[in-house]
């Protein structure tokens, strides 16, 4: 069984033991699995390409070569577009924080707004504004990016994770800020094991079954008042804050997935 995990070059390098541990847990299975980057034309004997990209159309050429993609570009279209995102939750009845396209800031009515772009992941091209300059300010940095805003939901600096394997949640992590109104690992933010609750499980196992994803990631944060939001959906997935907090092998539980997914085609 020959596959292929593709990452753009430079995630690559930042990524290279999940991708070493995630070609071992192949291996395990008698699947012969290497990494690709860049512009590629899939060899005819690939049965799978486990996509760790953000361009959905790079992911649906994959696709149109009649190769199975994990995750498939529609999650990678959804779930890359925060707006998408939100109108997903909407129309599964599941909570999320209010978002919407941003044109002016005199649309804005309350301070302070969170402005994000909408493709944005890991924390990044994310701002806390506390009036319309800022946002205006935003709004030139960013030419014509698409911009959202949402409103500050008072928390207390944390949110969670819930990665979902198919369509079970495998694990949580609970991420906490530090000098920061965004919990990122990346960008500071302390992870802790978490343990989430049925409301939360069941929220993120219906996005997953929802758009049919393979590995996912599904972040929420809580207000005061106790009412979790989902924040967005996250693909391609970091696994480090849950190879930190937990004994879970990721790479193992993903391969396994792909491996049995792959078995019931035959």
């Amino acid at each position: 069984m020959k596959g292929y995990i593709y990452y753009e070059e430079e995630d690559a390098v930042r990524n290279s033991w999940f991708i070493d541990e995630l070609i071992a847990a192949g291996a395990s299975l008698q699947m012969d699995v290497e990494l690709i980057t860049g512009d590629v034309e899939l060899p005819s004997d690939t049965s799978f390409i486990l996509y760790r990209g953000r361009d959905f159309e790079k992911s649906r050429s994959f696709e149109e070569q009649g190769v199975l993609v994990v995750n498939r570009s529609e999650v990678t279209r959804i779930t890359n577009d925060k707006y998408q995102s939100f109108q997903l939750a909407t129309l599964l009845g599941i909570p999320a924080i209010p978002t919407n396209m941003l044109t002016s800031s005199d649309e804005i009515g309350t301070y302070p707004v969170v402005v994000k772009t909408s493709e944005g992941h890991g924390g990044t091209d994310v701002q806390l504004c506390a009036n319309a300059a800022e946002v205006d300010e935003l709004r030139t940095r960013y030419g014509s990016s698409q911009l959202l805003v949402q409103p500050y939901i008072e928390h207390d600096a944390s949110d969670v994770r819930l990665y979902v394997i198919g369509d079970e949640v495998v694990g949580a992590v609970r991420r906490t800020a530090v000098d920061s109104f965004k919990a990122n690992v990346a960008l500071g933010g302390v992870a802790e094991d978490f343990d989430a609750p049925s409301p939360l499980r069941q929220f993120a196992e219906k996005i997953a079954k929802a758009i049919k994803s393979d590995y996912v990631g599904v972040d929420f944060i809580q207000q005061r008042d106790g009412v979790w939001l989902l924040n967005e959906i996250e693909d391609p997935v970091g696994a480090r804050s849950l190879y930190e907090t937990s004994e879970l092998n990721v790479a193992r539980e993903v391969m396994n997935h792909i491996h049995k997914k792959i078995t019931k085609t035959l």
